[in-house]
């Protein structure tokens, strides 16, 4: 059986949401640790709540943020944890994202809070 990933996210929810999800072009807040250095999906690359982070503000659904976020988070409501699982093309794809130890066509997963949406 082939386990991998189709093109596209896989989303697991941590902790269930009020229900509000965002709607293109809405500001959205969040809390947001990233996996996936080095190709290995145990090892943190970044996080908001890393010392001197904040959480982390983008308008959804513009393509402002990579493919993983734009349409995983559209899924989320405010209060929800969830991790999404991205596969290359929905995260850095060929160019990875060498200042934060992300190599070309790494998976990644990033588990997200919404904190507010606007």
């Amino acid at each position: 059986k082939n386990n991998k990933l189709k093109m596209g996210f896989e989303k697991t929810i941590l902790r269930e949401g009020n229900g509000r999800t965002p709607e293109e072009g809405e500001t959205v807040t969040v809390h947001c640790t990233g996996y996936g250095k080095n190709r290995n999906l145990s090892l943190k690359f970044w996080s908001t709540k890393d010392p001197g982070q904040s959480p982390f503000t983008f308008q959804i659904g513009l393509g402002n943020v990579i493919k993983g976020w734009d349409e995983g988070v559209m899924t989320m409501s405010i209060g929800e944890i969830a991790r999404i699982h991205c596969t290359p093309d929905y995260a850095y794809g060929r160019q990875g994202f060498p200042a934060w130890g992300i190599m070309p066509n790494s998976e990644l997963v990033f588990e997200i809070e919404v904190l507010s949406i606007e």
